[in-house]
């Protein structure tokens, strides 16, 4: 089993708290990652329901804060395949890109071997 270590920065330099997701496969495509990655954040999110929404990209109609994004108030719980979806959309227009080490995945498809503690960068070049 692999553990994947994902940290967010931006080109500025600024990293957000890594966090650690179990893959029982030792060989995923970035897609099925990002898949993965963004499920669980959505379901985190979905289950306390914070103020704000730390994710990949930007739940629309979130308004983005300082901290976050944050829904309105009459808005229901993040759709995960809608964000997955819109992950996906974003990597394609250079929104953000993928470092596995020190390795920058270019293709949704490509496969990466993940191995116990792979850290998985996601640099945000552009709002999402």
């Amino acid at each position: 089993m692999a553990t994947v270590i994902f940290v967010d920065e931006t080109t500025s330099g600024v990293r957000r708290d890594a966090w650690r997701l179990a893959v029982a496969e030792e060989r995923l495509t970035l897609r099925e990652l990002i898949r993965r990655r963004v499920h669980r954040e959505v379901a985190e999110h979905n289950a306390g329901r914070p103020e704000a929404f730390h994710g990949l990209v930007r739940p629309t109609p979130a308004e983005r804060t300082l901290n976050g994004y944050r829904q309105p108030e009459a808005h229901g719980a993040v759709d995960p395949e809608r964000q997955f979806l819109g992950a996906v959309e974003a990597f394609g227009r250079n929104g953000f890109l993928v470092l596995v080490g020190d390795r920058q995945v270019e293709e949704l498809d490509a496969e990466l071997d993940l191995r116990a503690d792979t850290e998985v960068g996601f640099v945000n070049l552009t709002r999402l």
